[in-house]
């Protein structure tokens, strides 16, 4: 693949606020961000759309993908729920002169930095403990509650990896979590 320009990885458990911190940052026209849609194989949450939120493929789809190697990383993340960025999505937004933005999980995130280390600010959104995580996972409304335990499970696990990232972004007050990840973006893009 041609390696052109910079990847912004933003990396957490559900819950965190990394989605809410993207849709912040692609607002700005100077950090020149555009959204990697990320497939996945599992069903729309809410009022996701396909090509906006993620590519909804199917699950033998997702998998002949993999077989393809046609992706830059994937994982099952849950059981037969696959996520995974195409390497054509990268391609797509570099072609517009555009870099990129994720917002990945854990592993994805961290594999995507090591295929790119010198291109790719990998941040980790950390929420200020489990218990304000799983308040917002229950805010969200979106999840039965089956989920939201194996949510928080998983979330545990994955708060182990957060010192693998460049930056660790504590979402306490998301006002200023929003701030600290524009600063962050705004000068790894500008040096």
């Amino acid at each position: 693949m041609k390696k052109t320009g910079k990847l912004i990885v933003f990396s957490a458990p559900s819950g965190s606020g990394k989605t809410t911190i993207v849709h912040h940052l692609l607002q700005f026209k100077e950090l020149n961000l555009d959204f990697s849609i990320s497939a996945t194989s599992r069903d729309k949450r809410g009022k996701e759309i396909h090509g906006k939120d993620y590519y909804f493929i199917s699950l033998k789809e997702f998998q002949k993908h993999i077989k393809n190697n046609d992706f830059v990383e994937w994982e099952e993340v849950y059981s037969d729920n696959f996520y995974g960025t195409l390497k054509k999505e990268i391609e797509r937004i570099w072609a517009l002169g555009k870099n990129v933005i994720f917002d990945i999980d854990v592993k994805g995130g961290l594999n995507i930095k090591s295929q790119y280390p010198d291109q790719t600010l990998a941040i980790f959104v950390q929420p200020p403990s489990i218990t304000e995580m799983e308040r917002r996972l229950r805010n969200r409304k979106t999840d039965s509650e089956e989920k939201i335990k194996e949510r928080v499970l998983k979330a545990e696990k994955e708060l182990k990896f957060a010192a693998d990232f460049d930056v660790i972004l504590v979402n306490d007050e998301l006002e200023i979590a929003k701030k600290n990840a524009y600063n962050l973006v705004n000068n790894f893009l500008n040096k």
